[in-house]
This record gives C-alpha cells, structure tokens and sequence, in this order.
C-alpha cells in the first residue's frame, strides 16, 4: 500500500536551501560561524546566555548528564511515556532510571509521584515537555530545590512552549532541544543544549568535541569526549528555520485547531487540550486516545488502508524489549501510563498539512472506529 499523507514532513523553503548552498561554497563545513550564530539565535530566543549544538536530541541528553557529574550508583527521575533516548542515556552514564508516573491531562511527569520516587541515590529530575506541552515547571523547580536535586529539562519537543509566559529550556539547570526533521524546526539530524552556567557551557563545548579545550591544539585533550559536533550545513539551515518559528508554531496550532472542530464529534475519542492554565502550547505531534476498548492496531490498518500513516506515541520504555531486562518484575506502579499509551494515536500533522488532507483523515478515522467499535 503506498502512503499519500505522512505522519510527518519537514517544511524547507528556498531560503534555507540558499544558506546550505552558501555553506558549501566556503571551505569552512564544521566548527564555523554559522554553529557561532545558530547558538547565539538559539540562546536569545530562550532567554538564557549559552546554547550548544550538538549531533542530535539523544547526544545533548548525554553530554547534560556526564556535565551534571551524574553516573554510576546515581538515580535519575524520568517519565516513561517518552521517547527511549531519556532512558538509554541515563542507563549509558552508569546510572540507573526511575520511572514515575504522568499527569493524565498533560502526559508530563506528575510532580506528586516525583516526589514518591525520590530516593538518597536520587541526583536529578529529567523533565520531558511531552508533544510540546510544558510539565508544571513551577512544582518540579520546587521539587528539585528542596531535595538538592538538578533539573533536566528535555525540550525536544517543545522549543517555543512557555510556562507562566517564559520559554521551556529556561528553567533547569540544562536543557536539551531536538531538531529531527518530524520537529518544529529541523536541521537534519541534530540538537542544542541549554544553559546559563558559564561552566557548563565549556564542559559541554569540549564534550561535544573529544574533549578538547576552547584554546588547545586539535590533538589535545583534556578528558575523553565525543564527536558529537553539528555541520556548517546544518547550523545555516537551523538558522533560518529559528527565523522562521513565530509563522511555524502559529500555522502548527491553526492545524491543531483544525483537527479539533474535524474530529470533536466521534463519540468517545479523546483529543488534546488546545489551551491550558499557565501554558503555551508548541505543537509537535497531534494525539489521540482511541475509545476504551478499541484495538488500536485495527484502527491503524484501517488507515494504512487508505494511504494515511499514524503513529503509536508512546510505548511506555519500561514495557520495550530491549528494558524489560533492565528492569525487576513489580518494580514500579505505572498504571496510568499504560492504560493511556494502549489508546494513543498520532495523526498526520505537520507544517503544511493541508485542511483537505486533515478533513480526509478525520472522515478515514471516523470510518475505522465504527468499523473497529
């Protein structure tokens, strides 16, 4: 069966085109002034003095951690409705996950079982900013404070999200931004992480780059690092998507609030909020909860059927193969989040979806559940 209407699709215009072409007829393609001017566009727009490019989302969680000192013996709290790499990079410094459970209105950690889960291995908080939706910032950030504990805050999803009218990225120790290219902005593969700590900043400089320091030889190194640098090319095209970001986020909720007038009437399908108390919203996917009941993948097939791609968001990481190893039997209560990630579905959504497309897919989806009901 052939797909016409994808999950996700980068939106590229002419203008980041001419600034990658630019980029290779120079004979600087790495460590040069574009990675210089994307991190200052970056750190301006969250408000904070440092921002660091890095390869992807999952290299700027790594080089957080290693920079936080966190590593073997130590706990991090994380949620487990969240893409993999939260988990596989606190399992990858030495240390050990912990799983709490999620709001069952914003999907982001519940502050009140962070606390639970708080143990003396604990050293920090990783929070996810889940589909672009902010976590309640306010309640983690007092959290941390009163444990002694740092805050992460994974905004991969989120950049342009603001809590109390202040951007995600801006209220933890570090943060990490993510530009895949189902992101808001893309830069093909890469990621940012953010910072008001000028020591940090360094540390993280000098991870991303085998562990060299700002004014060393090439060949010397402080202590061992990571080529985790990102191009000329793509910092210039990461460039000129950030220009872009107010338009972008804009025609993002105009698509989110399409879906919703499209889709509130199917009896029992559950939609994301479009507003919420203290909240900006940054659109990043668009998700469903399927009816009670409903074979999901029922519902997937019925939309494969008619060329429209969907997508589970999320498998909860402590039911995925590669950690049920990892983690004891009975080990952790996480109720809500498996009850609410049977019935997640993500819909086609991107920049330019067009309202026929979205029209199209809420008709095939009202289709499968009566069918599948």
């Amino acid at each position: 069966m052939t797909i016409r209407i994808p999950l996700s699709a980068p939106d590229i215009t002419e203008a980041e085109i001419d600034a990658v072409t630019a980029v290779l007829r120079t004979p600087q393609l790495s460590l040069g002034p574009q990675l210089a001017a994307f991190e200052t566009a970056l750190a301006a727009y969250h408000s904070v003095d440092h921002a660091v490019a890095v390869s992807s989302g999952t290299a700027g969680l790594h080089l957080a951690l290693l920079t936080l000192g966190i590593g073997q013996g130590d706990e991090v709290i994380v949620p487990s409705f969240t893409f993999i790499a939260v988990a596989n990079t606190v399992l990858q410094v030495g240390a050990t996950p912990v799983f709490a459970e999620i709001d069952s209105v914003t999907l982001n950690l519940n502050p009140a079982a962070v606390e639970k889960a708080i143990t003396p291995r604990t050293r920090a908080i990783l929070a996810v900013h889940t589909f672009g939706i902010p976590a309640d910032m306010e309640a983690l950030q007092s959290i941390a404070r009163r444990h002694g504990l740092a805050l992460i805050e994974d905004a991969c999803e989120a950049i342009g999200a603001e809590f109390d009218h202040r951007r995600v990225g801006s209220f933890g120790n570090l943060a990490v931004l993510g530009f895949y290219p189902n992101k808001q902005i893309t830069t093909g593969e890469g990621g940012a992480v953010l910072s008001s700590d000028p020591a940090y900043a360094a540390r993280l400089r000098s991870l991303r780059n085998q562990g060299r320091l700002p004014n060393g030889d090439w060949l010397d190194h402080a202590e061992p690092g990571y080529n985790y640098r990102l191009s000329e090319m793509a910092c210039a095209l990461g460039r000129v998507q950030l220009s872009r970001i107010g338009e972008i986020l804009s025609i993002r909720q105009a698509a989110a609030q399409r879906y919703d007038a499209l889709l509130r009437d199917i009896p029992g399908l559950e939609l994301p909020p479009l507003t919420l108390p203290r909240r900006g919203i940054s659109w990043f996917v668009y998700v469903v909860r399927l009816p009670e009941g409903l074979r999901r993948d029922e519902v997937q097939a019925h939309l494969a059927g008619r060329g429209i791609a969907t997508g589970r968001y999320f498998a909860p990481i402590h039911q995925q193969p590669s950690w049920r190893a990892q983690i004891a039997s009975g080990a952790m209560d996480l109720a809500l989040t498996e009850s609410i990630a049977l019935r997640t579905l993500a819909l086609p959504f991107f920049n330019r979806i067009a309202a026929a497309r979205q029209q199209e897919v809420a008709e095939a989806l009202r289709d499968a559940i009566l069918t599948a009901t």
